[in-house]
């Protein structure tokens, strides 16, 4: 947890010129390039497809698909656009795709925190809490959930989930103040 948060501040302190130098670079086929990109973001695109339910072997498959997608459209890169964004969406499209052609149905949210209780006590609170957190994210609706999950758990950019989204910037805005007040209020007992 603390390592995927410190990953998330650095990859957050990557400026938009390097994002976009970076971008055409991968379009120009510079190997190291990708590589750079694929050590950024394959920790966390696979934590976010094991979140959707996915067993390690498929997530990683679909994982090596997204990434070889845009390599081979690697020329079509615009550095204006979040190229991240495009995996993200592609990687879930994929998975969209692998749970139909397996008649999975809708996959289970996993979301897990860790007991961080030193004590008998602390850790029944903690679990109470993880129930309610549990509990209040399963009752949102799907597209708020989805909108949680990319801006707070994956730590998209609003402008960033909008594009994966394909909705507006506000909307992802009036997503995210409604997702964390219902959590506040499933959660007050614990403040």
């Amino acid at each position: 947890m603390v390592t995927e948060l410190i990953f998330f501040l650095a990859l957050s302190l990557r400026n938009d010129d390097a994002e976009k130098e970076l971008y055409l670079k991968i379009r120009q086929g510079d190997k190291d390039a990708f590589r750079e990109f694929y050590q950024l973001h394959h920790g966390p695109l696979f934590s976010f497809l094991r979140s959707k339910g996915l067993d390690d072997d498929d997530a990683g498959d679909l994982i090596q698909q997204a990434f070889m997608i845009i390599w081979e459209k690697r020329e079509a890169i615009d550095p204006d656009r979040s190229l991240r964004s495009f995996l993200f969406t592609t990687a879930y499209n994929r998975m969209l795709n692998h749970f139909r052609d397996k008649k999975c149905g809708d996959p289970e949210f996993a979301y897990t925190l860790e007991h961080s209780g030193q004590n008998p006590h602390e850790k029944a609170v903690t679990g109470e809490a993880m129930e309610k957190l549990q509990a209040a994210l399963e009752a949102m609706p799907e597209k708020r959930r989805g909108v949680f999950e990319l801006c707070y758990l994956q730590g998209f950019s609003y402008k960033e989930a909008a594009e994966t989204m394909n909705v507006s910037p506000k909307t992802i805005e009036n997503h995210m103040a409604l997702a964390l007040k219902e959590l506040r209020e499933a959660l007050k007992h614990f403040f």
